[in-house]
């Protein structure tokens, strides 16, 4: 026969295990959800690291619309964010900031993802003609960040950034 006692800590035991299930499908639930809606929504991320071990999380634009889209018309780009620009080859990648509504840096790759320009606090374009902004060395990958945040993570010419493209854009 159970006492008082033991019928309440076996409670509270079952009630804790109660609350760990709980938690456990609520986290597996959000993670689900975060995987399927970027899969609905066509979007791929991956993360970026940079040489101070900061990491961000990028979206690809891979195809011509996803490029030519890129961040216009976004109200804001957070400091663990960016966008990764991927291309089939090297080449010289002019970039401008038509229908932006914030600034950024842009930094230009080479295929071994060194750092071969950088552009730091790029501010919207208001009215045309808008400026373009290129690198004088082919790039094959064009990472914008929040402006600033080349500065702030030490990023420099030459420093090899760090990510792994899906399978099926190696």
């Amino acid at each position: 026969m159970w006492t008082i006692h033991e019928n309440k800590a076996k409670f509270s035991l079952e009630v804790q295990a109660l609350k760990k299930t709980r938690i456990l499908f609520c986290s597996l639930f959000v993670f689900m959800l975060f995987l399927f809606s970027s899969v609905a929504c066509g979007k791929t991320f991956v993360k970026v690291f940079f040489p101070d071990g900061t990491a961000i999380t990028a979206e690809l634009a891979v195809t011509d619309e996803e490029r030519q889209r890129g961040l216009m018309y976004r109200e804001k780009i957070n400091t663990d964010q960016g966008m990764l620009f991927i291309f089939e080859e090297e080449r010289i990648q002019s970039f401008w900031m038509k229908n932006m509504k914030f600034s950024i840096d842009i930094i230009w790759l080479n295929r071994e993802k060194r750092i071969i320009h950088i552009e730091h606090r790029v501010p919207p374009c208001p009215e045309e003609p808008c400026p373009t902004y290129s690198s004088r060395i082919p790039a094959m990958y064009i990472l914008e960040i929040k402006a600033g945040s080349a500065d702030k993570n030490k990023l420099k010419l030459y420093d090899r950034l760090g990510f792994i493209l899906p399978e099926e854009l190696r």
